[in-house]
């Protein structure tokens, strides 16, 4: 072999030099990154995991039960409230002193709900549909009417199959007249002399609402106003004064199957009913 011959087959070949080594740093080093890489990830994936495991409680089905509620979502008792006060009569009316979010009971125990607001002259009790934004019925009681105000826990007869828990208030303007026969009868009845608020199930849900649902304060400030109004504008015939009592809310109802159902399901209420609908 010459000379010339021994260097070339000692010098290496382009591909030699573009191979990289098998047992240099190039191969160790990334399988070194890797590996802590690796670790993190799962580490992370198991951080994620137990994050989403944490179920906090307000997420319990009394609270989901409670969110279904229209009247909760953002808005939508801003604008009940403008749609309200638009209703209000200043020449009979006179100016709103408070807004409140309550439950009527009828005389077949049924739950209603109801935006009422005292002004200078009325109590003004609103059917109104938190789903399209509409008062669908004002019932108008002039304060100088009401003479009396009654609360406390809610009573039925011996034989009856309802119960109710809770405080209820009830406000008479007509003590003189009673409920026909027909009328107790009638679960459409609408002529009765007086009505029976209790809280509205999302009172719990913030202060805000607690304030809007609190059936003690709005019973002082019924009877405030009542009591200025039968001052400035007496009715003939009629003793001047609000009396207070503190009594069982009597319910006279028996069976009420319909109002069963109908309580339990919220048909009453504003209520989100899955793909039934309100």
């Amino acid at each position: 072999m010459t000379e010339a011959e021994a260097e070339v087959e000692a010098a290496p070949t382009e591909e030699q030099q573009l191979r990289p080594s098998s047992s240099g740093p190039e191969d160790t080093q990334p399988a070194a990154r890797t590996e802590p890489t690796e670790e993190r990830a799962a580490e992370g994936g198991a951080a994620r995991f137990e994050q989403h495991d944490a179920v906090p409680e307000e997420t319990s089905l009394d609270q989901f039960r409670l969110k279904k509620f229209f009247v909760l979502r953002p808005g939508t008792l801003n604008q009940a409230i403008k749609d309200v006060e638009a209703l209000v009569d200043k020449e009979v009316d006179g100016s709103i002193h408070s807004i409140w979010l309550m439950a009527e009971v009828d005389h077949w125990n049924n739950e209603k709900e109801r935006l009422v607001l005292i002004t200078d002259n009325s109590l003004l009790v609103c059917k109104y549909d938190f789903v399209m934004f509409s008062c669908e019925q004002l019932q108008r009681i002039p304060l100088n009417f009401v003479d009396r105000i009654s609360h406390g826990t809610f009573s039925f007869p011996k034989r009856s199959l309802l119960q109710r828990e809770g405080e209820g208030l009830r406000v008479f303007w007509d003590r003189l007249r009673e409920p026909s026969f027909i009328s107790r009868w009638n679960p459409f009845a609408t002529d009765f002399p007086f009505i029976t608020f209790t809280y509205h199930p999302v009172r719990n849900i913030s202060d805000t609402f607690a304030t809007l649902c609190d059936i003690q304060n709005f019973r002082e400030k019924l009877k405030d106003a009542a009591q200025k109004v039968h001052v400035m504008k007496p009715v003939p015939g009629k003793a001047n004064g609000v009396l207070v009592l503190n009594q069982p809310i009597h319910v006279e109802a028996y069976v009420g199957l319909m109002s069963f159902l109908g309580n339990q399901n919220k048909l009453g209420y504003s209520f989100a009913r899955g793909n039934i609908g309100f």
